[in-house]
């Protein structure tokens, strides 16, 4: 009896010690999970007053992984640091502040000398639907002296501003040519998104979305944008001509068949079926999504 008494006695005193440690582990967890943010943004302050250049960059990184506006806000002074790859990283960890403090904070950068800066401040105005560096986006696509930087302007004029639309065509109506192909494909792709926007809110999608049945698919809500837009009437005769040119690249090709469907006239119909045969597996799943988004409304 003895015996057990010790051993009940043994268990209960872990049992205590054990719900101690517990009482204690959720106190810390809470105590420290409180205070961590403040002492992170003061880490990453220090860090980015440091002066050097390798600090900032990862203080940048760490702003960009908090995720929330007052982090974000630390990083807009490092916009004018003298290091180009510190300007170029702190273009991308703004992205959460508001749309309109971003397209203004970022409006210089796109003039910036150094043209890393100006793609990587280009590419951080992909998600602004403001339109409020529409036309500084367009001079950059048309005009600037690096392919890579008129690319990625070219991306940006995806994010829901209608007015670019002539221009985005404009890129397409030309040549296809090697050195052009990335801006090409962007330029299609940003159409795409923009008659997306219009009809369901969206505007980034992987295409094609995947290869599972029909059901599993996200159609788009709303009529054809070529009812309301004559830009996007203008865009299919080009689109399609480049859906049928065999110099266009293959990526270049399926983004045009994204943008096709993303529109959803039923001009389109026919061209598309045409190429679910395509022995470019990706080009023929995205023209049969194509043809769900545009069959999906007639």
């Amino acid at each position: 009896m003895g015996r057990r008494g010790e051993k009940g006695k043994g268990r209960s005193y872990c049992d205590h010690c054990t719900a101690l440690f517990s009482v204690l582990f959720f106190v810390t967890f809470v105590c420290f999970v409180g205070n961590s943010p403040a002492q992170s943004l003061e880490s990453i302050q220090a860090d980015l007053a440091s002066g050097n250049t390798e600090l900032k960059r990862n203080a940048l990184f760490q702003i960009k992984n908090l995720r929330n506006e007052v982090a974000s806000r630390l990083a807009v002074p490092l916009l004018n640091d003298p290091d180009p790859i510190v300007r170029a990283t702190a273009a991308s960890s703004i992205e959460f502040l508001p749309e309109s403090d971003v397209a203004v904070y970022l409006r210089p950068l796109l003039a910036d000398k150094d043209a890393f800066v100006r793609r990587e401040a280009a590419y951080a105005l992909r998600k602004d639907r403001t339109g409020i560096d529409t036309s500084f986006l367009v001079k950059l696509m048309l005009e600037d002296k690096v392919m890579e930087v008129r690319s990625a302007a070219a991306i940006a004029l995806g994010s829901g501003d209608i007015f670019a639309m002539d221009w985005l065509v404009g890129v397409l109506k030309k040549k296809p040519t090697d050195d052009k192909e990335f801006l090409r494909r962007s330029a299609a792709r940003s159409i795409g998104q923009l008659a997306q926007m219009i009809r369901t809110g969206k505007s980034i999608v992987v295409t094609p979305q995947n290869f599972l049945p029909e059901k599993y698919k996200e159609m788009p809500v709303g009529e054809p944008v070529t009812k309301t837009f004559q830009a996007f009437r203008d865009a299919l005769g080009v689109l399609t001509k480049v859906l049928v040119n065999k110099k266009e690249s293959d990526d270049t090709r399926r983004e045009a068949a994204f943008a096709l469907g993303a529109i959803g006239d039923a001009s389109s119909v026919a061209l598309l079926r045409s190429n679910l045969n395509s022995p470019d597996n990706y080009l023929a799943e995205i023209c049969k999504e194509a043809l769900l988004k545009i069959e999906h409304k007639q």
